[in-house]
């Protein structure tokens, strides 16, 4: 420990820190706008200056460190008045729409401002023209309201391993784009959404797919259904200023039901199909020398990072579709057949942690009625504006379920929206496929749980070894790819999931500021709700939801059958780095 006084106050504090961290522990919060806990420490925002005693100037508090005996000042009138200025000086050429933008009362940048009292700008800077780039299908750019903090930067860089935006041009003209100045479609961007939840500002947004509900809902002509992914629940509360980590399950069900849609479903019941025929495809390939390992094919940011990276693995892709996608291609067979309408008659919505699944939705080899599985993709951020543009009072409603026949999952169904839920998932239904339903089987596979990065595990199924691994991060996956690649690593099956910590953490959960994220695992906090959800529920292991019985007795017949095939499963291929 280290002794040190902040604010004249003494305090011991842990060897390392920096002062942020250690004004953190002494209850005291230091703002901050380009700092992101392991992801970006370079002190270039300036806005966490603090006073240090004998220092010659004001210092950057996020990767200053403690030393025995340092005297912290972090509100002296120098130090409010430099943090104001400096406010002030990202403002002068700032995009100033605060009542329009998508960000507006959750903006860092704004939250600041109103905390300093900066309600006039003292400095005109230069406000060129700027191009918006909105080419992805998942999100748009507006460098105008961008105040070059570099968190996507490195989020992209660093987090994920890809890196294709920076800092382009120097000085004045210096702003965030792609390789000479490229639009972002014909890059290897994965569509993560991970730059948008670094982003404080509103200069990186996902598209807005709301009004395309709206008009769904509105149109007597059309049977409008909707599914809502596990994580989702974990999150979606905190746009409703519930703590992180609350589960609002009963309530999102009731808010969608209020908005209007048809038929309010769950993908957890995906989610169970999923694992009936991915476990049943991994044992096949074990049982008959087929490709390993075998890699999961639940994450599209995954997938893309696949196709963009490492082609030479797409073999190794299990081929079912993800949760989304078999849930849109059920609605559109079965269920369709099952209530008689004609498939291009319904519109088939979901409600996702994810920006990449509005990529997924324009795949090739989606269409299993000849249309498009799903129609409309939504974040859980847009649900959250539905909900409020709609005047629904979310957390004054009581707690509703699903509706049959696509509304029932189980608990194994639930924890596919954390890092390793695919996985324990997966490996429940394949000990029960090779030892039967006996009363020791294993339920629960603790050691694939956790927001590590990498986790490992060997397990016995069946009285055969079998070698996992979990992998959450693009970065991590490329390091994992690259040891199985050089014959370093063996395993069986590997999970893979794009974002760091797993859906829980998706590009398209709610933002919460650096202050939050930068003290508190909400990774952890969301993944909690999940595995208190699985723990809680009766059924445990997929192949025991009653719906997804009955969609194989009645339509599919068993899993992997050539019809399973033809509706649930899809196709890989190699991509162009850049377009």
């Amino acid at each position: 420990m280290v002794n040190i006084k902040i604010n004249g106050v003494d305090y011991s504090v842990p060897e390392g820190s920096t002062i942020l961290e250690a004004a953190r522990t002494a209850g005291i919060k230091i703002p901050t706008l380009c700092y992101l806990k392991d992801i970006n420490a370079i002190g270039a925002c300036r806005i966490c200056v603090v006073e240090v005693k004998g220092a010659r100037s004001l210092v950057a508090s996020c990767v200053y460190p403690v030393n025995e005996g340092m005297e912290v000042f972090t509100n002296t009138p120098k130090v409010i008045e430099s943090r104001k200025t400096t406010l002030e000086l990202i403002l002068s050429n700032h995009k100033k729409e605060c009542l329009s933008c998508v960000r507006s009362g959750s903006c860092e940048l704004q939250e600041l401002c109103n905390e300093y009292g900066v309600e006039e700008n003292r400095f005109e800077g230069e406000n060129p023209a700027v191009d918006i780039d909105d080419s992805a299908m998942h999100m748009t750019r507006d460098n105008s309201k961008c105040i070059l903090c570099r968190r996507c930067v490195a989020a992209c860089g660093v987090t994920q391993g890809i890196g294709v935006i920076g800092a382009n041009e120097r000085g004045f003209a210096t702003q965030i784009a792609s390789p000479f100045d490229m639009a972002l479609a014909d890059t290897a961007c994965v569509s993560c959404g991970q730059c948008i939840v670094a982003c404080p500002t509103g200069a990186l947004t996902e598209k807005d797919d709301t009004q395309k509900v709206l008009d769904a809902i509105a149109d007597p002509e059309k049977f409008v259904v909707v599914q809502a992914a596990p994580a989702v629940r974990a999150s979606l509360g905190e746009a409703f200023d519930l703590p992180v980590g609350t589960n609002v399950e009963g309530k999102m069900i009731a808010a969608m039901r209020r908005l209007g849609f048809d038929k309010v479903f769950d993908t957890n019941f995906s989610a169970d199909l999923t694992i009936m025929e991915e476990a049943h495809e991994f044992l096949d390939r074990v049982q008959n020398g087929g490709t390993l390992p075998m890699i999961t094919s639940c994450s599209p940011g995954w997938i893309r990072y696949c196709e963009n990276y490492f082609p030479e693995f797409i073999p190794n892709l299990s081929t079912c579709k993800s949760p989304q996608q078999m849930f849109g291609a059920v609605v559109k067979t079965y269920y369709a057949q099952k209530l008689g309408k004609n498939p291009e008659d319904i519109v088939s919505v979901s409600v996702m942690p994810c920006t990449a699944k509005k990529y997924e939705i324009n795949r090739d080899d989606q269409s299993a009625a000849g249309i498009p599985d799903l129609d409309i993709t939504i974040t859980t951020r847009e649900l959250s504006r539905l909900i409020k543009k709609a005047g629904i009072m979310f957390n004054d409603l009581p707690d509703e379920e699903c509706d049959s026949p696509l509304g029932t999952g189980t608990g194994a169904a639930v924890i596919f929206g954390a890092t390793g839920g695919v996985m324990e998932a997966a490996l429940r239904t394949a000990v029960w496929k090779l030892t039967g339903e006996k009363a020791d089987s294993p339920i629960e596979f603790k050691d694939v749980r956790g927001v590590e990065g990498i986790k490992e595990a060997t397990y016995n199924v069946g009285g055969k070894e079998v070698k996992v691994a979990v992998v959450s991060g693009l970065a991590n996956a490329k390091a994992l790819l690259k040891k199985v690649k050089a014959g370093e690593a063996e395993y069986h099956f590997i999970e893979i999931m794009a974002c760091p910590g797993g859906c829980v953490n998706g590009g398209g959960q709610i933002i919460l500021p650096a202050s939050v994220k930068n003290f508190t695992d909400i990774r952890a906090d969301r993944a909690k709700v999940l595995y208190d959800i699985d723990s809680a529920n009766k059924m445990r292991c997929s192949h025991e939801n009653p719906d997804v019985k009955a969609v194989y007795d009645e339509f599919f017949g068993e899993p992997n059958s050539h019809k399973a095939h033809e509706v649930l499963h899809t196709s890989y291929k190699a991509q162009k780095l850049y377009r």
